[in-house]
């Protein structure tokens, strides 16, 4: 029997998150079509014995969390159940004063995930670890250059036996590539060392606090208090991975996980991906690529000569026709894919003049007129792109609406595509008193009028433009 638990935070956190944060919770938020935590779900609902999965943090069971709640319980056949935090515990505070919760019934283990990160979550092959030489504590690595490796936690592992001989949560100078992805495997007695720090928290807080009512005790950090104390003893081992990974801590790295996701929709949900149709919208992508197990073995290439001319001479040569060539691999049609990677909701409405990818997200109840061009970008439930609008690296807002032959565009902060260590930087808003160029984020019913320019900017919630901007924040 195995359970998962999911920390969502509150809406003290994720400030970076904004304006986006301002209509939902950030782990509501639609990535690649559904909610951030719905990627989460799903894979903890693959993984064989599962029985229960517990969302906790301190936001108020709102309507929207509750009909989500409602409708994974459904479509996953697993009681999913949120329990809120008095206030925030942190990341391991939440497992401590929610334990009861999580060891009935008596699991072997318990998966721990961090609500704000996008991974293909390789949970079975963790499970197969932890059953192959049992640990209280399993962290899911992956590895990072130099530079940006300062910006998470840090774990220097035995190369042999996996151990984690010391942990770091951001250090100020280099000690490892090797980070930590957030994602975790508990056995039960993992909540002993939980223990520990809280009844030491009350200690010191009984020493500030006559009362001994300190409401600090319950505040645990997992990585300072639990995994740098007891790195090196034993406890805490690494699985490397080296699949997709990254933070969702704003909306620019929203964006690049919605891109990530739908890549990863060409194996795990084929079914979400828009699909060439008679009388649809264009799904434009970058070059034909194939899907793993369905391509045969690759031939010797070309020569680069024959590649590059299309002379009827060589044409009639006992070639393969170009509908089977794919970067000098003969490949059958039916295993080439454009990376259209468009994920389009049911009920919007997209005219069939459209353009639409690589890297698209539509949600419910968008309308797209005649000409619209999209290219990787988010669009939110009931916003309008007119006729002719040119959107490019931003997200539209829920109900926003971007007048004729307008453009909305911003400027990507993607990793460094030759750097295959490279993750998304952390993004700062501001450098030397200067806005940053960004991606373009139109805030909840935010009105663009026809013709007009909105360059890496931010526009919150309500705004009724009458100009172009460019490099600016609209309050």
């Amino acid at each position: 029997m195995l359970k998962a638990v999911i920390l969502i935070g509150g809406p003290q956190k994720g400030t970076r998150f904004r304006p986006l944060s301002f209509e939902v919770p950030k782990p509501l938020f639609p990535v690649a079509g559904v909610p951030m935590i719905q990627h989460h779900i799903e894979a903890c609902a693959q993984v064989a014995g599962m029985q229960e999965i517990l969302l906790i943090g301190f936001y108020q069971p709102d309507e929207p969390l509750t009909r989500f709640l409602e409708a994974a319980q459904q479509e996953f056949n697993l009681p999913i159940r949120y329990l809120q935090e008095f206030a925030p515990l942190g990341t391991g505070g939440g497992l401590y004063h929610f334990r009861d919760q999580i060891l009935a019934g008596g699991p072997e283990a318990f998966f721990v995930l961090n609500a704000d990160v996008c991974s293909d979550f390789p949970l079975s092959a963790m499970l197969e670890v932890h059953r192959h030489q049992p640990h209280p504590f399993l962290l899911l690595g992956t590895t990072a250059n130099r530079t940006q490796s300062l910006n998470y936690g840090c774990i220097v592992e035995n190369p042999q036996t996996h151990e984690v001989l010391h942990y770091v949560e951001k250090p100020s100078t280099f000690v490892s590539d090797i980070i930590n992805c957030g994602i975790y495997l508990f056995s039960p007695e993992a909540l002993k060392p939980l223990r520990d720090v809280f009844q030491r928290n009350q200690q010191d807080g009984q020493l500030e606090d006559s009362s001994g009512l300190w409401p600090g005790a319950g505040t645990i950090r997992l990585e300072q208090d639990v995994f740098s104390a007891l790195a090196g003893q034993g406890q805490i081992y690494v699985h490397l991975t080296d699949g997709i990974w990254s933070q969702i801590k704003s909306a620019g790295s929203a964006l690049y996980a919605s891109r990530l996701y739908l890549s990863q929709y060409q194996l795990t949900h084929p079914e979400r991906l828009a699909k060439h149709t008679p009388g649809g919208p264009r799904i434009r992508g970058t070059h034909p690529a194939p899907i793993p197990n369905l391509c045969p073995p690759a031939q010797p290439p070309l020569p680069a000569e024959l590649l590059l001319t299309l002379d009827p001479e060589v044409k009639s040569q006992s070639l393969p026709s170009l509908n089977q060539m794919w970067f000098g691999v003969f490949a059958p049609r039916s295993s080439l894919l454009l990376l259209g990677n468009v994920y389009i909701h049911p009920t919007a409405k997209v005219a069939p003049s459209a353009v639409l990818g690589p890297n698209v997200s539509i949600g419910e109840g968008v309308t797209m007129g005649e000409g619209v061009r999209l290219r990787e970008s988010i669009v939110l439930h009931g916003a309008t792109l007119q006729e002719h609008t040119c959107v490019l690296h931003s997200i539209v807002g829920w109900g926003s609406t971007v007048g004729r032959w307008a453009r909305v565009e911003g400027t990507p902060n993607d990793p460094n595509p030759n750097d295959p260590r490279a993750h998304m930087d952390s993004e700062s808003l501001f450098k030397d008193g200067k806005l940053l160029p960004a991606i373009t984020i139109l805030g909840c019913r935010v009105r663009i009028p026809a013709e007009v320019l909105i360059l890496n900017s931010i526009v919150l919630p309500h705004k009724e433009l009458s100009r172009s901007f460019t490099n600016q924040i609209i309050l």
